[in-house]
């Protein structure tokens, strides 16, 4: 064995999501063989002076789009300038989405993208499964999916109508077939069939620059799909993560949700949460196009702190980027109609970083809610923790050596995307990766990568994660619908066969003697002219009143009405 496979750090500050402590830490072949004070281990193995600085679980970005197809064009950060770029920004692991083209098989898509991915990632990974169409074979290729591919989460789509976008029948019966299994299911929340007629009135006014994408795709219509999406899944007794949550409104519906006691999940991402909607009505086209996403970030400039209050405070739970960068030429495809604009940003570099500076420097978190909101809630969520997601004995040496003093100014001239713009320019961050390690080694160090194309592994995960199944499971059997134990009526059953065929008399109604009275001088009916006859309402009345007998009085007296004494007479 030689020391390259060995890393000793020493004297830093571990934080996990739980607590923080000092301690060091032994690093043997890719994982954690010790924790803790005066270590005592072999000898000639790699020390990192760690003292002053914090010592964090590598991040772990759960939703990312590297080399994918989409909209005339394929995004430009592959699986090797996406990955490296991940572990430059302190994250060592990636969830990136297989997402077949309507009719093609499930199967075939996740081999197409597993074998692009196993050659040119540099940090681990794994897949969630695009649901973009519905038959009995995508059934079948689920459960194949989760039982021989180690893949536990699969993507629907209620927006992009034509292309993912399945009807909510479709999506009730896919959330059915993903509880059998024990999957999660995961869910782009924009009404599609809205966004359609919308984007068709923005282009019969003119509007036809970025600004139409945001007009055209308005909050509500990301509330109304959260709450729908919510509603079917709690119908279908299937845990829910709603991807990329981008207003407020759909924020608060997750919330609601989960105080009611539904299992849903929510994400916002690194662009929610640093950056705001106004740059769509930038005069730079190209600036403004370069924002464009689906759902769009909102124009209200308060978005992002109320994001970050409720991931602070727990309502959302974890954070990921949707990293599908377009460059500039390839953003122009839409530069004469907003729609054909390829959808996505970057992000997957400036996550962490974002998220420290708007959520830890700011005091809305600590830094143990900032471990579970960029790795440890992600884990157990998707269901590999503790695998990764904390620094303790047995788990992959996943780590990044943070120094919560430092500052950095995000640029697209020292990132390491392939993209050529940056949604974060010029944006000044407190706090900074120092060292990132991946699979105990080190690849990220003063300022250079240190990675080796196609090293990241697959990272299978398990169905049935308790995170996100535990209350199910209890509620399918303490909740089962049981109906009325009755007798059978044995009645007479309506038959539409024996009715007659004129069962609904037409005879005109009787004229009551009042409607042939003539009108006052006025024109209208008078009222002093009544219709009412005793002698009309048969024999046993003849007329009379019941107290006809009784000598009627010449007044009466009204002796105290409220108010006091009266002599008066009536």
């Amino acid at each position: 064995m030689t020391a390259q496979n060995r890393l000793l750090i020493k004297g830093g500050k571990i934080v996990n999501a739980d607590r923080m402590f000092v301690a060091d830490i032994y690093i043997e072949d890719g994982i954690i063989r010790q924790v803790g004070e005066n270590l005592i281990t072999p000898g000639g193995a790699k020390q990192i002076d760690a003292k002053g600085k914090l010592i964090m679980p590598g991040g772990i970005d759960t939703h990312t789009h590297f080399e994918m197809p989409f909209m005339g064009t394929r995004s430009i950060d592959d699986f090797y300038h996406g990955t490296k770029a991940a572990l430059a920004g302190g994250t060592t692991m990636i969830i990136d989405h297989c997402l077949p083209q309507k009719g093609q098989s499930l199967l075939e898509a996740y081999e197409d993208w597993s074998a692009r991915a196993s050659e040119r990632a540099c940090c681990d990974y794994s897949f969630h499964v695009g649901i973009t169409w519905w038959s009995d074979e995508v059934k079948k290729e689920i459960e194949v999916l989760c039982k021989e591919k180690g893949i536990n989460s699969f993507k629907m789509f209620m927006a992009y109508k034509g292309v993912f976008m399945l009807d909510d029948d479709e999506i009730y019966q896919a959330m059915c077939i993903l509880k059998e299994q024990g999957a999660l299911a995961l869910m782009h929340a924009e009404n599609g069939n809205l966004i359609n007629e919308c984007c068709k009135k923005m282009l019969a006014l003119g509007i036809t620059g970025p600004e139409g994408h945001e007009l055209s795709r308005p909050e509500e219509v990301e509330e109304e799909a959260t709450t729908r999406a919510i509603v079917i899944a709690n119908q279908a007794q299937c845990p829910l993560y709603i991807v990329h949550v981008m207003s407020k409104s759909a924020a608060n519906a997750i919330s609601k949700a989960r105080r009611e006691g539904k299992v849903v999940f929510g994400e916002p991402i690194a662009a929610s949460l640093g950056v705001d909607g106004s740059h769509y009505w930038d005069k730079d086209w190209k600036h403004a196009a370069a924002y464009v996403m689906g759902p769009p970030l909102r124009p209200d400039v308060t978005t992002p702190g109320y994001l970050m209050d409720l991931l602070a405070n727990g309502d959302l739970h974890l954070t990921g980027t949707d990293n599908c960068t377009f460059n500039p030429d390839q953003k122009a495809l839409g530069r004469d109609d907003f729609t054909k604009i390829p959808n996505g940003v970057n992000g997957v570099e400036d996550r962490m970083s974002i998220i420290w500076e708007k959520g830890v420097y700011t005091g809305k978190m600590d830094p143990c809610r900032f471990v579970a909101v960029t790795s440890t809630n992600a884990a157990k969520i998707f269901n590999f923790y503790p695998k990764k997601g904390v620094i303790q004995v047995g788990s992959d040496a996943d780590l990044v050596i943070w120094d919560p003093n430092a500052t950095r100014t995000i640029s697209k001239d020292t990132h390491h995307h392939a993209v050529t713009m940056n949604i974060f320019e010029g944006m000044v961050c407190h706090g900074v990766p120092l060292i990132t390690i991946s699979n105990g080694r080190i690849v990220w160090e003063d300022e250079q990568l240190h990675v080796t194309q196609g090293a990241g592994r697959f990272v299978s995960r398990p169905v049935h994660a308790p995170e996100a199944y535990a209350k199910i499971l209890i509620r399918d059997k303490v909740r089962v619908p049981v109906g009325v134990d009755r007798e059978a009526y044995d009645g007479p059953v309506w038959n539409s066969a024996n009715a007659p065929a004129n069962s609904v008399s037409k005879a005109a109604p009787k004229q009551t003697q009042n409607q042939d009275r003539t009108a006052t001088r006025h024109g209208h009916r008078d009222l002093h002219a009544s219709g009412f006859s005793l002698s009309e309402m048969g024999p046993r009345y003849k007329g009379n009143q019941v107290d006809d007998n009784v000598k009627s009085k010449v007044g009466h007296k009204v002796l105290a009405p409220p108010g006091g004494q009266s002599s008066i007479t009536f």
